[in-house]
């Protein structure tokens, strides 16, 4: 039997996309959702689970921005070849996707007990949820907000694509949390900073959810439950992303703090009243 249900696969595939790209933590939504239909959080399969229909968010991101991706991966071949292109700032740029996702690849391998461990505890999503805000606040009120995309740096990109780990140890932080309070941080402004926690991500989330897909099938996950995830989380991040770009361009990121803050205390009360287990 599934350790999933096609039923809990729709509601988890869902959140994922919802939260994904959001500002909010995704495994943390997840973690807190699978709390309260009674799926334990530290189940290999769910674990597996988890990360596998993460693949349907990130197949969002390559759809909604394949003109981008194509433009820089054809900038990347092309300055492979042509010595002339190799000053291209895509060219550039998709050498610093890849430079920038080696950090949380190697931290997530060697981390991986704990992250799986103690680290995947309530309580820590909870506190991630709350310090997590206080640092996006900080970022977007210090940030000048006056860097576009065209003027993102191999600085730019290191650091935040680094700033991943955060998320990565501290579930509940929130990756694009992280990636985009770091980039507000630089002076990038909300749609640049969006756009570049998106592309930064895929690497990452894509490798996270291949790695996991042979212990997910091979722990009872299910090959219904995953298909079914993945395909609702495709749908849902696709109009999350959509609304997300063209919510950054007029507002500040006050609502997802709030929001954060919100679930943080909420979660902490859940937790002490034995109303979730962590």
């Amino acid at each position: 039997m599934s350790a999933i249900s096609v039923g809990q696969a729709v509601v988890l595939g869902a959140v994922e996309g919802v939260t994904e790209f959001l500002p909010v933590s995704s495994t943390g939504h997840l973690k807190i959702t699978e709390g309260l239909m009674s799926i334990p959080v530290d189940d290999d399969a769910v674990v597996g689970f988890s990360a596998v229909i993460q693949v349907g968010a990130i197949a969002a991101v390559l759809v909604y921005f394949r003109k981008d991706i194509v433009r820089i991966v054809s900038a990347w071949f092309r300055g492979l070849r042509s010595r002339e292109e190799r000053h291209h700032h895509d060219y550039k740029f998709a050498w610093w996707v890849i430079y920038a996702t080696i950090p949380i690849v190697v931290v997530g391998l060697a981390a991986k007990p704990l992250i799986e461990g103690p680290l995947a505890s309530l309580w820590v999503v909870a506190g991630s949820l709350i310090v997590g805000s206080g640092v996006m606040w900080a970022a977007d009120q210090m940030g000048r907000h006056k860097r576009g995309e065209g003027d993102t740096s191999f600085k730019d990109a290191m650091l935040v694509g680094s700033s991943q780990i955060l998320a990565l140890l501290f579930p509940g932080f929130s990756r694009s949390g992280a990636t985009m309070s770091t980039a507000l941080m630089l002076d990038l402004d909300r749609v640049a900073a969006t756009r570049l926690s998106f592309f930064l991500g895929i690497p990452a989330l894509t490798g996270a959810g291949i790695y996991e897909l042979k212990d997910a099938l091979g722990t009872g996950a299910g090959a219904a439950p995953l298909a079914v995830g993945t395909a609702v989380s495709f749908v849902v991040a696709y109009a999350s992303i959509a609304w997300l770009l063209k919510f950054v361009a007029k507002h500040s990121f006050n609502a997802f703090v709030i929001y954060r803050l919100v679930v943080g205390v909420a979660l902490f009360g859940l937790l002490a009243a034995g109303v979730l287990d962590s």
